[in-house]
């Protein structure tokens, strides 16, 4: 049955997934029962165990949808760019445009750690690999200063990305610009200036 050990053959999988999101994403993965599912999403408990073995394997179901919903949305915006540092801003852009919007999915790979369900931790972390190394990808091209440390750079640069959604308030600054103020402090320490026209 794959990676999330689900059944999908019902219509019913999409809901139970959405609402599996939500409650996650809300509440957390442990304060979530599966009689919350039932109830959110109107199925009896063994209709729930009809498409899915395990909360466990639902949450690996939701995180692997939200991981792919954020490489689609990065991969789309860097697509047709070449000059490293934009291509960063851009993915930074596109990773805050996910964990900002309506959609639960991406809240969940942000605020569930594989700590958190230690009997699919490594599942969870390779997953979360996934999207990281990608997102390394982009990072590694840029020339920051030898003496300096490029993973630690890239954790802290992640770490104010995901930290975003505590502090961000709709209607304030566009996310391009938050994205290109978070970036604004490697440009520094590379000696890169913004491109003309742009502060």
């Amino acid at each position: 049955m794959g990676t999330t050990a689900v059944k999908r053959q019902s219509s019913r999988w999409p809901t139970l997934r959405d609402a599996a999101a939500t409650l996650f994403a809300e509440r957390g993965y442990h304060a979530t029962s599966m009689r919350d599912l039932a109830a959110a999403t109107a199925m009896t408990p063994g209709a729930i165990y009809f498409h899915v073995a395990s909360k466990q394997a639902l949450l690996l179901a939701v995180y692997e949808e939200g991981v792919q919903r954020i490489l689609d949305r990065v991969e789309a915006a860097v697509a047709v760019e070449r000059e490293p540092w934009a291509r960063l801003e851009k993915a930074i852009a596109a990773h805050l445009e996910s964990i900002l919007d309506a959609s639960a999915y991406a809240r969940v790979v942000i605020r569930i750690l594989p700590t958190d369900a230690l009997e699919i931790s490594a599942q969870l972390t390779q997953l979360r690999d996934r999207y990281e190394s990608r997102f390394a990808r982009y990072f590694s091209a840029v020339p920051l200063p030898r003496d300096r440390d490029a993973g630690i750079a890239r954790r802290a640069l992640l770490g104010a990305m995901n930290w975003t959604p505590v502090w961000y308030k709709e209607g304030g600054k566009a996310v391009p610009t938050v994205a290109r103020e978070l970036l604004a402090p490697l440009r520094a320490l590379a000696g890169v200036k913004p491109p003309r026209g742009r502060k």
